[in-house]
């Protein structure tokens, strides 16, 4: 029952929430402006206060607000009005307590006949701008549920304007996080809005003071909660106290996110809109980069002028980058100075990659295309040169500083200026002795420098004036760590994948080696560029890549991925790219040289290939750092890459991407022998580097150990069933009912499809023999149509928990349909069934009484409705019209029915037990009861109160049934006795114990 996630969880946060300074509000007597679900009283009386003098006219602000969350842009004209500081202020960054908090429950939001109500909703200054929903612990579909619930709202416009003022959004199941899952399963989560997918993100608090920051607890406002929510009875219980704990996952994550400090801080700098050519999208700080952020800060305050920021790749660097841009903008002009950033960087083709992720995030970029250019920019006496006034930023390359790019003195101008200057990829050769390096360093001695990596600061040998071999350490030019970020980590909270490192076959080798001996005696002492690049071996190559590449998309069951190539020299790039081109014309394939096409085809290209409508990249030296395309999965090493550089590539595979769990990286480059020497030196050097942090790296691959592991662990599974003859292996999972058993079948089988990928890759050949990988994968099919199933039965038979049909039978049912359909059906029509389904299955979860005779009719048609349905059959396009018009018929008498309860439930300031007592009164019929409405209510109503009262202040009250039954006959009789309702004493004791067992079901359904 919901009683259990409220009672569990949303209570003991609620209460949280006011010891972290929000006052809470009640929705009973609130007014609010139903459109967009702002407070008017709270946010007139707010803005006055922050405007003082200012004439606030409630309506024509109310207008405004309305009509920028009308837009269609995820809330981007409504979010850009709360933060900024012209014209009337609606929220004070300056004195953030200076504003008002408010928090409130079930705050329903409504746009014709679709609503959803968020668990807890946060209110700033009136205005709804945070939201949390709940689950209990251990509840069946985990945070997934609401992951999928949030992102069919965001396809909904008729939610268009609450979610676009929703800044961001809390999901927990009030669990630790699961570190073995790829997904967000269980734990406390957070997540901006999105236009169709929500990213969840983990947050593990780095600062644990912050849960002690909290004010006293006050009884009477944790009264007045409980009381708001009809749940007083649980004050004393041993299992709320439990959960009220400042240390529990949904507690935690409250105190990390909507203390004020940490909530003015994401607000005000943590959230972007960036344009992609899929359109708008909204994101919030992730954690690393929040600390990371708050690191600088500190630093600054302590006088430290310079560090390393090392956050691994796929963290979000020039995201990083952007966040701190606008806080130290602030920052800065608090100290009456005003700040200039650069980011600097050592290859051209990474200063158009930045340039184009700044322009995205909405920043004003300055590019120096010379270095006369640069000397003029850098010399120039103003802070800002866009008349908008837009924040901006200088993206240059170092060899663009030169002994002229100096700042003029302080002196000569009256602007206190302060330069910042983010340095990307400080692991590589910015060469202390060289001029580049120095010239930077000289242009402004009292610069900001702060440097990037997403890999260890290896060790660099250079040569002095004399020869002699030097070695220095980043950390000697760019200072010691700010803050740190590492691999495992980001691999545990979702932001990368592992990586498998796929050899290839030993035939091709063979082959390989035939032709480059050929191709040695026949070409005599060339380079071996020159023999890699020979069409002679390049043929085969490329042979081998496309067989392989189309091969992974049927193997890994996506046709989206895409893949790189990273050839051996830009010779070989060109006759690869010639050879595909020619003989593979159906694989879109594109090649990206320094060399090749202009900067804006070299852009294009780039961009088609992220949005999917390039399959394969040819490159050299190019995208290798910098280039994020969550659909690149297949990387095709093809030259030994050094040092640092090779954990950079090979990490071009990691970003998430659906469901996958591994980025896959072929390795060609041992065919030159070298390879592994290379690779041995650089992990030597990398272990060094980071002494005991070294095992934060030790996860980067998946070993061929690991593999084989998984593998005997899988046939351990699998020891009980026939997996040879696959009908057997149905007949058997038939006679399983346990829905958990069949879910770890189901993973099991999903692990082998995964693993079968990758055996052959390894060389390990006696593997491929100990499981039929091919036949696995049809019986996971048939393990995936026994769990739809199970599922669909059990929502059916359960009459305890009868929502189970509404969370899973009704919507799986149509995946199931369309998976093993060989009848295609007209996709409009599918949608709009999807769709109908999904809004009786909301209306139905709404309902609240369901031993309504109303209730109880709609649920027996919904059952006669799935009952009928064969799960390896596809419905007509007739039937599945027919079945569009019943759940249309259930869903108008199911809405009806819950808008009478509603209203009913009011009568009772929103106790819904109080309200099942009342129709089961009318449902009795005793005479004149039916024309005594009012009169019962106000029975009710004074047993309710007094009832209530006793609950919250004698704590063993609702444990000892025989005397609370005995004091509610009491109240029964002074009650209705005194409303001279007829009752004789067989109808009161049926009173008391209808009311009773609405109080002793709650207690009990939570307690378990």
């Amino acid at each position: 029952m919901a009683f259990n996630e409220n009672t569990r969880v949303k209570i003991p946060a609620l209460l949280h929430l006011t010891r972290l300074g929000y006052e809470y509000v009640s929705l009973k007597h609130a007014v609010r402006d139903t459109e967009t679900n702002i407070f008017p009283e709270i946010f007139a009386a707010s803005v006055q206060r922050l405007n003082p003098g200012a004439d606030v006219n409630q309506q024509a602000l109310l207008s405004e607000m309305s009509d920028l969350l009308d837009y269609n842009d995820l809330g981007r004209a409504f979010y850009k009005r709360i933060i900024t500081k012209s014209g009337l202020r609606l929220i004070d960054f300056e004195d953030f307590n200076n504003n008002s908090f408010h928090v409130c429950t079930e705050l329903t939001c409504k746009n014709g006949e679709d609503e959803f109500r968020p668990d807890i909703t946060i209110l700033i200054n009136g205005m709804p701008l945070v939201f949390i929903e709940v689950k209990k612990p251990n509840n069946r579909d985990g945070i997934l549920a609401e992951r999928n619930r949030i992102n069919n709202r965001f396809q909904n416009n008729k939610f268009r304007r609450f979610i676009g003022a929703t800044q961001f959004m809390i999901f927990s199941n009030n669990m630790e996080y699961d570190t073995d899952s790829t997904v967000p399963i269980q734990g406390a989560f957070y997540a901006s809005v999105a236009a169709k997918e929500a990213i969840f993100n983990c947050f593990r608090e780095e600062v644990p003071e912050i849960f002690d920051r909290l004010v006293p607890s006050d009884d009477a406002t944790e009264d007045f909660i409980l009381s708001d929510n009809n749940l007083p009875q649980i004050k004393y219980s041993e299992e709320y106290i439990t959960n009220k704990s400042p240390y529990k996952p949904t507690n935690r994550i409250l105190s990390s996110l909507l203390s004020r400090e940490r909530l003015q801080t994401i607000l005000h700098y943590g959230i972007v809109y960036t344009t992609e050519k899929n359109g708008l999208e909204k994101h919030v700080m992730r954690y690393p980069q929040l600390f990371a952020t708050l690191a600088i800060a500190r630093k600054l305050d302590e006088g430290v002028r310079k560090g390393i920021i090392w956050h691994t790749q796929g963290s979000g660097k020039t995201a990083l980058s952007y966040f701190n841009v606008a806080y130290m903008l602030d920052y800065f002009q608090k100290r009456n100075t005003v700040p200039k950033f650069y980011f600097i960087v050592d290859r051209l083709d990474l200063m158009t990659q930045t340039r184009d992720e700044f322009e995205n995030r909405g920043l004003r970029v300055n590019i120096a295309n010379s270095k006369d250019e640069f000397v003029g920019h850098i010399t120039a006496q103003g802070a800002i040169e866009n008349p908008e006034g837009t924040p901006e930023i200088t993206v240059v390359n170092i060899q663009k500083f030169s002994t002229e790019s100096k700042v003029v003195k302080q002196s000569d101008y009256d602007i206190n200026v302060q330069r910042v200057y983010f340095i990307d990829e400080v692991h590589r050769s910015y060469n202390p002795q060289g001029s580049f390096l120095a010239n930077l360093y000289e242009s402004d001695p009292n610069a900001i420098i702060i440097g990037l990596t997403g890999t260890p600061l290896l060790n660099q040998m250079l040569k002095d004036a004399s020869g002699k071999q030097l070695r220095f350490n980043s950390k000697d030019v760019f200072g010691e760590y700010i803050h740190k970020y590492f691999y495992s980590r980001s691999i545990q909270d979702g932001y990368t994948l592992r990586l498998i490192r796929e050899g290839i076959e030993t035939t091709y080798k063979a082959r390989l080696k035939e032709i480059l001996e050929q191709l040695e005696v026949a070409l005599g002492s060339v380079k071996k560029g020159e023999i890699y690049a020979h069409h002679r071996f390049v043929e085969p190559l490329a042979e081998y890549i496309i067989n392989d590449f189309i091969t992974s998309r049927v193997k890994l069951g996506d046709a989206s991925i895409g893949g790189m190539v990273v050839c051996d020299t830009s010779e070989q790039a060109k006759e690869l790219f010639r050879i595909i081109v020619e003989k593979y014309p159906d694989i879109k394939t594109s090649l990206i040289l320094h060399d090749v096409d202009d900067k804006e085809t070299r852009r294009n290209n780039r961009d088609e290939f992220k949005l999917g409508n390039i399959d394969l990249l040819i490159v050299y030296n190019m995208l290798l750092t910098g280039f994020d395309a969550k659909r690149l999965k297949k990387l095709y090493l093809n030259r030994v890459v050094k040092d640092h550089n090779l954990l950079q590539t090979l990490t071009r595979v990691n970003r998430p991407y659906k469901d996958f769990r591994y980025g896959f990286v072929v390795d060609f480059a041992d065919i030159s022998r070298e390879f592994d020497k290379t690779n041995a030196a650089y992990f030597k050097e990398f272990e060094e580097e980071i002494g005991d942090e070294w095992q934060q790296y030790s996860t980067l691959f998946k070993t061929a150990e690991e593999i084989e592991a998984e593998i005997g662990q899988i046939q351990e599974k699998l020891f009980y069933y026939d997996i040879q003859n696959a009908e057997r292996f149905s007949e058997q999972i038939s006679d399983i009912n346990d829905r958990t058993e069949i879910l770890e079948l189901k993973r099991a089988l999903e692990n082998a499809k995964v693993l079968g990928n990758l055996i052959r890759t390894y060389g390990h050949d006696e593997l491929a023999d100990k499981l039929d990988f091919k036949k696995l994968n049809n019986l996971l099919t048939e393990v995936n149509n026994r769990l739809a199933l199970i599922n669909q039965r059990e929502a059916l038979e359960n009459a305890e928990d009868n929502s189970n049909i509404l969370n899973m039978a009704l919507e799986e049912i149509v995946f199931s349909f369309r998976k093993v359909s060989e009848r295609e059906l007209p996709l409009g029509l599918v949608e709009d069934y999807k769709e109908q389904v999904r809004k009786t299955r909301e209306a139905m979860q709404q309902n609240f009484d369901h031993k309504d005779p109303v209730y109880v009719t709609l649920y027996e048609e919904l059952e006669r409705l799935f009952k009928k349905k064969k799960l390896t059959e596809t419905p007509t396009p007739e039937e599945l019209d027919n079945d569009i018009k019943i759940l249309r018929s259930i869903f108008e008498r199911i809405s009806e029915q819950n808008r009478r309860d509603r209203m009913l439930a009011d009568k009772y300031q929103g106790d819904q037990k109080f309200a099942r007592v009342h129709k089961r009164l009318v449902e009795l019929d005793y005479p004149d009861w039916s024309n005594s409405m009012i009169a019962i209510n106000q029975a009710l109503l004074g047993i309710k109160k007094k009832t209530d009262e006793n609950l919250l202040h004698q704590a063993a009250l609702i444990k000892h049934e025989a005397f609370f039954e005995k004091d509610l006959m009491r109240l029964v009789i002074s009650n209705f006795g005194g409303l001279k309702l007829k009752t004789d004493a067989t109808t009161t004791k049926q009173i008391g114990y209808l009311i009773a067992n609405e109080y002793f079901e709650e207690y009990r359904s939570w307690a378990v």
